[in-house]
């Protein structure tokens, strides 16, 4: 089978598995409990994926991707709540402000070997908690950020938008990572984990592929997050502590460092063991 036939049967098959999914929902074959908690094993593997693109492929170790999901879920809130910007244009603004966060972050620390960018991102995660806790005017503080408005239509159970909305979004973030590793640039991130030393030899541009490959897995943290924040209409800065991160880093390593069909197996399987 060719490559192109192979990448069209692969889409078929998870059109047809999303639009099977969601009519279990809306028919409430899944039940509401049911079918929220998938919606958040959705977010978790979206927000694992990412950070298995700068752990597991690129052999970066990275703490704070719950740091990127809150600028991701607090931009996006913001943008709703105080600018009226419609929930898709906010969502994709909430990713952006990550990627930001994370090529600012990324730009001195990957220029550095060792364990750097762990602490980096460590400690980001902890100042972004802090300082969402000593913004309440704009955050809500401590007590969190209430009447977040949500997923609403006049045609679908509310539920069913969201899952259709999460999954629909992790199919797009699994297609893209996927071409993205068997192209020449996916290659060369794999390389780097491989022998960063080699790669360098061999004229791969080291440091722009860890930053390339370090705002990506941001940008997909912070869409994680805007999934988020309209799922549950309410943040708290103690919902993304060094736990949270730890819990994704937990589904990447159980999952396999460098698979994305581990992430998505051991996300959904995470999650739902919790419950």
């Amino acid at each position: 089978m060719s490559k192109k036939k192979t990448t069209l049967f692969s889409f078929l098959v998870v059109v047809i598995d999303l639009l099977l999914l969601n009519a279990l929902v809306a028919f409430r074959i899944i039940d509401e409990y049911t079918s929220q908690v998938l919606t958040i094993a959705g977010i978790n593997v979206i927000i694992a994926l990412g950070l298995n693109l700068i752990s597991g492929f690129t052999g970066q170790l990275a703490l704070g991707h719950a740091g990127f999901m809150a600028v991701g879920a607090y931009t996006t809130a913001a943008l709703v709540m105080k600018l009226n910007v419609p929930i898709l244009p906010a969502m994709i603004g909430g990713a952006v402000m990550a990627a930001l966060f994370g090529f600012l972050i990324g730009l001195p620390t990957l220029r550095l070997r060792g364990d750097y960018l762990a602490i980096v991102t460590l400690g980001f995660g902890e100042i972004i908690r802090v300082v969402m806790i000593n913004l309440p005017n704009l955050t809500g503080g401590p007590a969190g950020l209430k009447g977040i408005p949500t997923f609403t239509t006049n045609f679908f159970w509310r539920p069913v938008l969201s899952f259709a909305m999460v999954y629909f979004t992790l199919a797009l973030v699994v297609v893209l990572l996927s071409n993205l590793l068997k192209s020449s640039h996916g290659k060369a991130i794999i390389s780097i984990r491989e022998d960063e030393i080699a790669a360098n030899a061999m004229g791969i541009n080291v440091f722009y592929y860890k930053i390339f490959a370090f705002t990506l897995s941001a940008f997909i943290g912070g869409l994680g997050g805007a999934l988020y924040a309209p799922f549950f209409g309410y943040l708290s800065p103690n919902m993304f502590n060094f736990q949270k991160s730890v819990e994704f880093l937990i589904i990447v390593v159980l999952g396999g460092m460098g698979n994305l069909t581990g992430t998505v197996l051991a996300g959904i399987g995470l999650t739902y063991l919790q419950e």
